[in-house]
């Protein structure tokens, strides 16, 4: 217990040196090593593991920015300007295929996370690797089609920017920001605190970045674009207009037109100027205050709520006792109250309760839902493909229809995997408010950092184009025209004529005709029966592997909310048993006892409510403890 505490305290002595350093209210981890140096005198173990958690979080927030885009749109090149150092490999032929993040160490790093052979379920390893053979790793030319198996990248660099806790994911590019491998992006974003959106100057958005920055925005609660490369094209002012005008539509998303390469000189050469130029300054104060600020201004409020929730709970039992020992005459009354308040208290920690119910209902409901959601979805995208199969031949146009469908799926199972996610929140908020019954305000969790990336389906398989050489086609026609020859020329021989003659030779050609096309009808119509085949196959396996993603990810925000209220409603039903047990032993106490426990409990009070005091009441919105707690406390 007390170990813990000092350890809080020893970090405090560093903090300097760790990334929560710059902008960090000293004052806030002097209040939490107060409270809990006060949570451990009064034997609250678990008062204390709160708020040493509270203060990791504090200490290294990792805020988290997701940098994403289609290849060769300049992610790298820009988390490389922001950070002023060569952190994620770039060049011409180098695309990026392993997400690497970029964060604050004092001496530069790196680190990868290896996946290890076999089809067992071993946890991945971490490796620390040299940072100039970075690129041999998370490329695609270094590690073509992943065959080192790496899982992501890490990155730690002394930059001052990185220092608040600010990290930059550099996600691989996705085609078309519509294929497999934006479902892996989008599933990474409900973890993230903000998404930066690059495109280069070149050209306007194309509408699979605008419905990626749609989906981005009902999943991620802060979204920016970044229009990159603005030094290679002249005419990247207008490409920057028309993009305003499509965002317009959507949302409320600031743009930024940058240039990595001016930034990149900029800081080589120590030109303020073409830094401005650059246009990276006002991306760098975006950075600052929309998103560190904001998340430190969010942890700063839960830190508080933490912290009043435990000056309230050790202030319960403390005021109990003293009561108990003024008044001995209400003692009866307040071990009534304070016994009818544990009763509610157990059993808002059981199964029973409300929020257990409607988590467990809720969750329950949602995966069905999501499930209903999902093949509906691809029903309809099945259907549509069966019915572009029968309109024509699928086998020359097999390429197109492929890339059609593969669209098509992704859209599909990013709506779901948007809509779930949604809900998701949804059900948090509810449970919170069960949880919080209208009495007490706690901060609502971030159930969506529920991290876990969709099983690759593979590819679509390959169909027959149906095409046949002129030998195969002579054939063919040669084949059924045997026949034909062969009946008219030994009808025709009964009358005097040769085997072969004018006659059989034109029932020939009719009959190889009309064979040469049941033949193309046949192999057409076996064609137009695999590729739908191959379709149903395909959407099965989508199916089967994004469903069973969503199901684990929907069962990780149950563990989530259960995991984070259980143990606060644990802590509330302890310090209603201890109030009741303290005031019951200060019945007990020896008339000689109980002035020096009088003062010792006094003493320990105006010490909480000092503590109290120094909790602004600005920061938080009510104290933590029930109403009803307080009254039978006063």
């Amino acid at each position: 217990m007390a170990d813990e505490i000092q350890k809080a305290q020893r970090g405090a002595d560093i903090q300097e040196t760790g990334p929560a350093s710059a902008g960090r209210d000293v004052a806030l981890f002097d209040l939490v090593d107060k409270v809990g140096t006060a949570a451990a005198r009064a034997g609250r173990r678990d008062l204390v593991k709160r708020l040493v958690n509270t203060r990791d979080r504090l200490r290294d927030p990792h805020v988290r920015v997701i940098v994403v885009g289609e290849f060769k749109q300049g992610k790298s090149k820009l988390v490389n300007a922001l950070v002023n150092a060569p952190a994620c490999p770039v060049d011409d032929d180098i695309a990026t295929t392993v997400p690497t993040t970029v964060g604050y160490a004092s001496a530069p790093s790196a680190t990868v996370l290896v996946q290890p052979e076999g089809e067992g379920r071993s946890a991945p390893h971490r490796e620390s690797i040299p940072l100039t053979e970075l690129a041999e790793y998370v490329s695609a030319k270094g590690n073509p089609d992943n065959v080192r198996r790496i899982v992501s990248a890490e990155v730690l660099l002394p930059r001052e920017i990185l220092r608040g806790g600010l990290r930059l994911v550099d996600s691989p590019g996705v085609g078309g920001l519509d294929s497999r491998s934006a479902l892996l992006t989008l599933s990474a974003l409900s973890s993230a605190h903000a998404v930066i959106l690059v495109s280069d100057a070149s050209q306007e958005y194309t509408e699979p970045e605008m419905q990626f920055l749609r989906h981005a925005m009902r999943v991620s609660p802060n979204v920016a674009a970044v229009l990159a490369k603005t030094d290679l094209y002249p005419q990247w002012r207008e490409i920057e207009q028309i993009d305003r005008g499509h965002l317009t539509k959507i949302g409320d998303i600031p743009i930024f037109a940058v240039s990595s390469d001016l930034r990149l000189l900029a800081a080589e050469e120590r030109d303020a100027e073409l830094n401005d130029e650059s246009g990276f300054p006002a991306l760098v104060t975006h950075l600052r205050q929309n998103i560190l600020e904001r998340a430190e201004l969010i942890h700063e409020r839960s830190a508080v709520h933490d912290l009043a929730s435990v000056v309230d709970q050790l202030t319960m039992a403390f005021r109990s006792e003293l009561s108990a020992l003024v008044d001995p005459a209400d003692t009866p009354q307040l071990l009534v109250q304070l016994e009818e308040a544990k009763s509610r208290a157990d059993e808002f920690r059981s199964r029973s309760a409300r929020w257990q119910v409607t988590l467990t209902d809720g969750v329950a409901d949602l995966i069905s839902d999501m499930e209903h959601d999902l093949r509906d979805r691809l029903r309809k995208v099945q259907r549509e493909a069966e019915a572009s199969i029968d309109d024509g031949d699928p086998g020359p146009i097999w390429d197109q229809i492929t890339e059609w469908l593969d669209q098509r799926i992704s859209a599909a199972v990013s709506e779901t995997f948007v809509w779930t996610d949604e809900r998701a929140r949804w059900l948090s908020e509810q449970v919170a408010e069960l949880f919080l019954e209208g009495e007490e305000s706690i901060p609502a969790i971030d159930v969506a950092d529920a991290a876990g990336v969709l099983d690759p389906v593979d590819a679509i398989a390959g169909l027959d184009e149906g095409r046949m050489g002129a030998a195969e086609k002579i054939f063919i026609g040669v084949r059924g025209s045997y026949g034909g020859v062969l009946m008219v020329g030994l009808a025709t021989g009964l009358i005097g004529l040769p085997l072969i003659n004018p006659l059989s030779l034109i029932a020939g050609v009719i009959v190889g005709r009309r064979a040469y096309r049941e033949d193309m009808n046949t192999r057409l119509t076996r064609r137009q029966v695999e590729a739908k085949n191959i379709v149903r196959r395909h959407i099965d396996e989508v199916i089967f592997q994004a469903g069973k993603q969503l199901k684990d990810r929907l069962r990780l925000v149950q563990r989530a909310a259960r995991d984070h209220f259980g143990p606060m409603a644990d802590e509330l039903h302890r310090s209603f048993t201890e109030a009741v047990t303290a005031a019951k032993q200060a019945a007990g106490v020896d008339s000689g006892k109980r002035e020096e426990r009088i003062k010792q409990l006094r003493g320990q009070l105006r010490q909480l409510e000092a503590l109290r005091a120094e909790i602004s009441p600005s920061r938080t919105s009510q104290p933590a403890v029930s109403g009803r707690a307080k009254a039978v406390t006063r």
